[in-house]
C-alpha cells in the first residue's frame, strides 16, 4: 500500500490521464465528474485504509465501493486499472459495444457492486451490504459509497442515511464529492459544505469535512471513520469539478462532455508529466470465516380452511427458512399487514424493518442480494409503484430479490383507491428477466412462495388480502411458468383464465353455469410471468374463446398476458378488468362494480354463447 503523499498524488495524475484518454477515445463520457473525485477515491483505494483482494473480487472480507454517481465510471474503471487488475489498454474500450467497460458500471465489470447511474440509490445498496456485514455475517469488511453533490435532492438519499444512523452502521462510509456544478448549473447548495454538515449530523451521522483535493487530508479522513462507533460516517469533500486540468476547471457547460482529440492534447499538457507504469497496492483483506449454515428439508403446512395469501406468506417464509438460510427479510412498516412479522417473531435476527422508505427498502434489498442473501421484501403491492425505479435497477443487477406486493385490486374493500394496487401486475412483467406470481390460495402460496426462493432472479408475488378457500391438495406442485386447470369436459364451450382473488369468482361461475347446461374451462394462471403458453394455446382451439378475469387494470396485466401469449393464434379474447375509477366499498360489491365478479363471468359468457343474451 502507498501512504505516502508523493506516490498517491502520482497515481492520481495517471488515472486523470486514463480519464481523460478513455472518454474522448470513447467521443461520450462524464471526464470532468471523475476528475472532482479522483484524489478522494486514490487516497482510499491506495491510502492504506480499503482492504481487496483485487484477484478475488468476492472474497467474503472484500471492502465494498459503490459509486452511487455512476456517471464518474470513467474514474471508477481507471481505479481498478491502477491496482493491476486488468490491462489499462483495456480502457479505450470506454463505451464500446461489446466492452465491458459501459457508460455506467453494471455487473459486467467484475468489481461493480450493483449497476448504478440512476442517481439517488447508491447509499441504500450501501445499507443493505452493511447491513449485512454487521447484522448477519457479522464480518469486519466496510462499505464505501461515493455520491454526487446533485443526487443529494434526491429523497432515497435521505431514507438511506436515516435507516443508516438508525441501525448504527459504523461499518458504512459515505463519501459526497461536493464539486459545486451539476448538469446544468450549480447544485442546491453550491459549494456550502457546511449546509451537508448540518443536515447529515442532524440525522445522527459523524461527519468529517475535508479539501477533497488533499490527498494526505482524504486518506487521514478515511482512517478517522474506521475508528468511528455505533454511527455511519459521511465524509464531506470540497472539490473543483474538472479538477487537474486548469481550462476545465470549475467551468459550467461540461457535464458529460468528452474533449476533442486536439483538447485532449492541450488537456494532457496541463496535467503534467505522468508515469505510466505506476500502479498502486491495496490492503489485503482479513481472512475471518464467513459461516455456512445446513440448509434442510420442510414438510409442508396442511390447510384446513381459509386463509388469506398474503397470511399464506408468512407462514410461508418462516417455514422455508431452515431450507433457504441464506433468507433475509425487510418490511416497510406493514408487517402486520403483510404477515411478515411472522419472520419477525421466529428469527429475529434476520428481519430488518426498514420503515414507510420503500424506495431505500428495495435499495437495501439489492445490497443483501449482492452479498450472497436472499431477501424477500414486502410491502401494500399500491406503494411498490414508488420504488418501481428501485426494482428496475435490481432487474440490471441480476440481484436474487424476491418482492411480494399485499392487498392488491379492489378486493382489499373499504380502505379505497389509495391503498389499491391495481398497477403491480403490469410493472413488475415489465422486468428484464422478472418472474411474476398470483396464487389464489394458502397451498399454492405456500408453494409459490418456496419455488421464488428457489429461483435465482427477481420475482414478485402478488397476495390478497381477504381469506379464500382452501381449494389445492397440499401435495399439488406449482412449477414456475406452469398453469392448472380446474373444471375442463369435453363440451367447455369457453375457457376462462384468472389468477388470485378472481379465481374464486370464475369457479363460482362455472357453478352457476353449469346449472344452466353450459360448460366452461377455468384456468389457474398463478404464474403470469413466465406463461404457460401451451396449455393457453390448447384451450384457444378447443373452445370458442378465452375470457380473462383479473383484480387489475386492463393494461399490462394477465389479460395482456394471456393476448401475447395467443398472438399467433387465431382466438378471441374478451378481457374483464378494473376499468372504472375504484371507490370505497365492501369487497363483494367491488367487483360487481367493476364487472369482475361471478356474475360478470356468467354474463360474458353467455354473451359469447348466445349475442342476444340479456342478464336480469
Amino acid at each position: 500500500m502507498q501512504k505516502d503523499t508523493k506516490t498517491l498524488e502520482k497515481i492520481a495524475r495517471l488515472v486523470r490521464r486514463w480519464i481523460l484518454q478513455s472518454t474522448t477515445e470513447a467521443g461520450s463520457g462524464h471526464p470532468t465528474s471523475s476528475l472532482s473525485a479522483t484524489d478522494l477515491m486514490v487516497a482510499l483505494m491506495f491510502g492504506g485504509v480499503f482492504r481487496f483482494d483485487a484477484a478475488n473480487p468476492q472474497h467474503p472480507n472484500n471492502d465494498r465501493l459503490i459509486f452511487s454517481k455512476g456517471h464518474a465510471s470513467p474514474l471508477f474503471y481507471a481505479l481498478w486499472a491502477a491496482t493491476g487488475a486488468f490491462p489499462a489498454d483495456e480502457l479505450m474500450t470506454l463505451r464500446k459495444f461489446g466492452s465491458r467497460l459501459e457508460g455506467h458500471p453494471t455487473m459486467e465489470f467484475p468489481f461493480t457492486e450493483a449497476p448504478t447511474g440512476s442517481l439517488g440509490q447508491g447509499l441504500s445498496v450501501g445499507v443493505g451490504i452493511a447491513l449485512n456485514g454487521k447484522y448477519v455475517d457479522k464480518l469486519p469488511y466496510r462499505t464505501y459509497v461515493l455520491l454526487g453533490d446533485s443526487e443529494m435532492a434526491e429523497g432515497q438519499v435521505w431514507e438511506a442515511i436515516q435507516s443508516a444512523a438508525h441501525y448504527e452502521l459504523d461499518n458504512l462510509v459515505g463519501i459526497i464529492d461536493v464539486n459545486r456544478l451539476g448538469q446544468r448549473g450549480e447544485t442546491m447548495y453550491g459549494h456550502d459544505v457546511k449546509a451537508y454538515e448540518k443536515r447529515i449530523a442532524a440525522f445522527g451521522w459523524q461527519t468529517i469535512a475535508i479539501d477533497g483535493h488533499s490527498v494526505s487530508q482524504a486518506a487521514e479522513a478515511f482512517s478517522m471513520a474506521s475508528k468511528v462507533r455505533k454511527k455511519p460516517t459521511m465524509i464531506i469533500a470540497k472539490t473543483v469539478k474538472g479538477k487537474g486540468v486548469p481550462s476545465l476547471e470549475d467551468k459550467d457547460g461540461w457535464h458529460g462532455k468528452a474533449l476533442k482529440p486536439e483538447e485532449l492534447e492541450q488537456a494532457l499538457a496541463e496535467i503534467g508529466s505522468v508515469d505510466e507504469s505506476v500502479r498502486g497496492a491495496v490492503a489485503v483483506p482479513e481472512e475471518a470465516e464467513l459461516a455456512s449454515a445446513e440448509a434442510g428439508p420442510q414438510p409442508a403446512p396442511a390447510f384446513d380452511k381459509p386463509i388469506s395469501t398474503r397470511k399464506a406468506y408468512g407462514n410461508a417464509i418462516v417455514r422455508i427458512f431452515p431450507m433457504f438460510p441464506d433468507m433475509v427479510v425487510l418490511d416497510a412498516e406493514t408487517g402486520n399487514s403483510t404477515y411478515a412479522e411472522l419472520f419477525k417473531e421466529a428469527h429475529p435476527g434476520r428481519f430488518f424493518e426498514m420503515y414507510i422508505a420503500e424506495q431505500n427498502m428495495v435499495g437495501a434489498g439489492i445490497g443483501f442480494s449482492s452479498r450472497g442473501k436472499i431477501p424477500f421484501i414486502s410491502t401494500f403491492a399500491a406503494f411498490l409503484a414508488r420504488s418501481y425505479d428501485q426494482a428496475r435497477m435490481a432487474s440490471y443487477s441480476q440481484a436474487n430479490i424476491k418482492i411480494v406486493g399485499s392487498h392488491a385490486g379492489v378486493s382489499i374493500g373499504q380502505d379505497g383507491v389509495s391503498q389499491m394496487g391495481l398497477e403491480d401486475l403490469a410493472m413488475f412483467r415489465a422486468l428484464h428477466g422478472s418472474v411474476v406470481l398470483y396464487p389464489c390460495d394458502g397451498v399454492s402460496t405456500d408453494k409459490l412462495v418456496e419455488q421464488a426462493a428457489k429461483h435465482k432472479g427477481l420475482v414478485y408475488i402478488r397476495t390478497t388480502r381477504a381469506d379464500t378457500p382452501i381449494i389445492y391438495d397440499s401435495n399439488e406442485q406449482f412449477p414456475i411458468g406452469g398453469s392448472k386447470t380446474l373444471r375442463s369436459s369435453a363440451h367447455d364451450a369457453v375457457t376462462v383464465v384468472s389468477a388470485g382473488i378472481t379465481l374464486h369468482e370464475a369457479l363460482k361461475a362455472h357453478d352457476e353455469l353449469k346449472k344452466q347446461g353450459i360448460s366452461i374451462r377455468v384456468i389457474d394462471l398463478y404464474s403470469i410471468k413466465p406463461i404457460d403458453e401451451a396449455i393457453l394455446q390448447k384451450a384457444g382451439k378447443e373452445t370458442k374463446a378465452i375470457i380473462t378475469v383479473e383484480d387489475h387494470y386492463p393494461q399490462g396485466g394477465l389479460g395482456e398476458a394471456v393476448l401475447s401469449a395467443l398472438r399467433h393464434a387465431k382466438v378471441h379474447v374478451v378481457k374483464l378488468a378494473v376499468t372504472k375509477m375504484p371507490k370505497s366499498g365492501k369487497p363483494n360489491e367491488l367487483l360487481d362494480f367493476e364487472s369482475i365478479s361471478q356474475s360478470a363471468i356468467v354474463k360474458a359468457v353467455n354473451g359469447i354463447i348466445n349475442p342476444q343474451y340479456k342478464s336480469n
